[in-house]
């Protein structure tokens, strides 16, 4: 993490995650992306971020894959192009095992562009 960027932390309580679920949604081929803003009065400028993969895509060995893979992922591409004071959630489908790393990073920034574009507007 270099100084300009901020700082990234990690979603770890049930309740954050079914908050940000709440939020916007944007379905890649690789991953699903979830994105709610924090509550204004927070002065926490960080970055967060979880990860889920599901029974549904395999077993144990493939869901720990595709955790591992949508870690590095969001460590690489969310402290580039998220956005400070947002919570994000990136689920894995069937599909990111097979993804190349150029198509997962691809899926991630263009739901991002997509989310936060639309938000701008919005503004």
């Amino acid at each position: 993490m270099t100084p300009d960027r901020p700082a990234l932390h990690t979603l770890r309580v049930r309740r954050e995650f079914l908050a940000v679920a709440k939020g916007d949604k944007k379905v890649r081929r690789g991953l699903v992306l979830q994105a709610r803003a924090r509550q204004p009065d927070t002065n926490d400028a960080a970055i967060r971020f979880g990860l889920t993969a599901t029974k549904k895509i395999g077993n144990a060995v493939i869901r720990n894959r595709t955790r591992r893979r949508l870690r590095v992922l969001a460590r690489e591409i969310l402290s580039a192009h998220g956005q400070p004071g947002y919570d994000y959630v990136l689920i894995g489908r069937a599909a990111t095992k097979h993804r190349t790393w150029d198509s997962l990073r691809t899926d991630l920034r263009s739901a991002l562009t997509q989310l936060h574009g639309r938000r701008n507007k919005e503004e």
